[in-house]
């Protein structure tokens, strides 16, 4: 029996694990398990229609900073997020990947895109958690709260796109990467600012995008693997 397992191992389960820790680095691998068990944990709270005692107490503390420069400022970041801004982005990024006869990128970007999507809409239908209502909000949403759709699709849309040009332009990646992430950041801010959402939703939305991102990436590196591309 121990034979049989081992032979299996060796023969199916050990190359493919070999790959895949080389294709996203061990670094990569534990991270994204970290993050699998943190959005694990919130599911389970909210399932459980569990309060967590920092999402309000946070919110409140936000608040106090609130005034009409930084209203104006955080309307404008959070735009950055919005439906009609993200499908313009994706439109046009779709449109330079196929215009420079990026094929594979453009397919797994495809992917990449219409998972977000498929994620945050099923997770919100299936969580259906309501969003807060703290005090008069300046902007008004529909849509169920957990997770953040802006955290999550701003992760996956802008995640992706810095990591293409990164790899494109690697002499400039640490600064796409940087631009990237204050970016993501700063639109997750925003929705608490604005009070649309709770902590909690922002950190799964940026959790399950990251993971979904990391997937997509993987996908791409195997594929130029295949292709005999370097790996970048």
């Amino acid at each position: 029996m121990i034979q049989i397992i081992s032979t299996f191992w060796l023969r199916y389960i050990h190359p493919r694990l070999i790959s895949l820790i080389a294709t996203i680095g061990i670094v990569g691998l534990t991270s994204c398990l970290l993050i699998l068990f943190v959005v694990a944990k919130l599911a389970e709270e909210v399932l459980e229609k569990e309060a967590f005692a920092f999402d309000t107490s946070f919110l409140l503390w936000l608040h106090q900073f609130a005034n009409p420069s930084l209203d104006n400022l955080m309307l404008a970041i959070t735009s950055l997020g919005s439906p009609t801004t993200v499908v313009v982005v994706a439109a046009l990024t779709l449109g330079t990947l196929w215009w420079r006869h990026y094929r594979v990128e453009t397919y797994i970007f495809v992917l990449t895109c219409l998972g977000g999507l498929i994620l945050n809409t099923g997770l919100k239908l299936f969580f259906s958690k309501p969003r807060p209502q703290l005090w008069t909000l300046l902007i008004s949403e529909k849509s169920f709260s957990f997770p953040s759709g802006h955290a999550l699709g701003s992760m996956v849309l802008y995640g992706f796109i810095g990591y293409i040009l990164a790899t494109h332009y690697p002499k400039f990646s640490q600064i796409i990467y940087t631009l990237a992430v204050i970016l993501i950041v700063a639109i997750g801010i925003s929705r608490l600012y604005l009070g649309v959402h709770w902590p909690t939703d922002i950190i799964a939305g940026y959790s399950i995008g990251f993971l979904w991102l990391m997937i997509c990436i993987t996908m791409l590196k195997l594929q130029r693997l295949r292709q005999g591309q370097s790996l970048d």
